[in-house]
């Protein structure tokens, strides 16, 4: 489903992405579809960008101005409404890798997104067939990646993909993950102490 649309970038791995609204000529997705942790995909010509969004923001023009509000808004009419409705939601969408020709692929992309691309949100299969081994395990190779550009909320954010991507694995593969977060857990609960 189509959700947003690239707006800027913060660097070759991060971007930001405008939510669609009726605006756009559609319904509003639904917020399940840009929710934290939710993993998206860009069609870049012969491949699919894949990532996940990391961080979300709301703008609203009503409030970022520090200047005196205007009380009356039947003195500006229609151009007061049009104002107050350019309320935005933004989101953050940290790159992970790609999919070519079916392959999928845990590294940085080269190229940079164009400007208004189209992002897609991802099914929890689609998502779960881009973390999948050629022997069926789990991999997570932009982990390092994930985990060093996410800032403070790396570890929620890792968290978040382990759990959503426990459904669709073995009960072995599930261990693997329940590992894994039980040790994000420590380290984030505990940070660098030393006992």
């Amino acid at each position: 489903m189509k959700i947003a649309k690239i707006v800027s970038s913060n660097s070759h791995i991060a971007y930001v992405a405008r939510v669609l609204d009726k605006r756009d000529g559609g319904a509003d997705p639904p917020a399940d579809e840009y929710g934290f942790g939710r993993f998206v995909s860009i069609e870049d010509g012969t491949e699919r960008i894949v990532g996940v969004i990391s961080d979300s923001r709301l703008v609203n023009p009503e409030y970022l101005s520090s200047s005196t509000r205007l009380g009356q808004a039947s003195a500006l009419g229609e151009l007061r409404r049009d104002l107050v409705e350019d309320k935005r939601t933004l989101i953050a969408i940290l790159l992970l890798g790609s999919i070519a020709e079916g392959v999928p692929v845990h590294s940085i992309p080269l190229r940079v997104l164009p400007s208004g691309a189209d992002v897609e949100s991802m099914s929890g299969e689609d998502a779960a067939a881009f973390h999948r081994a050629g022997d069926g395990g789990v991999r997570m190779g932009y982990f390092p990646s994930l985990m060093s550009h996410s800032g403070p909320l790396s570890t929620t954010l890792a968290k978040t993909i382990i759990d959503s991507l426990k459904p669709h694995f073995s009960d072995t593969e599930q261990q693997k993950l329940a590992v894994m977060a039980d040790s994000l857990s420590w380290k984030q609960a505990f940070g660098d102490s030393r006992f």
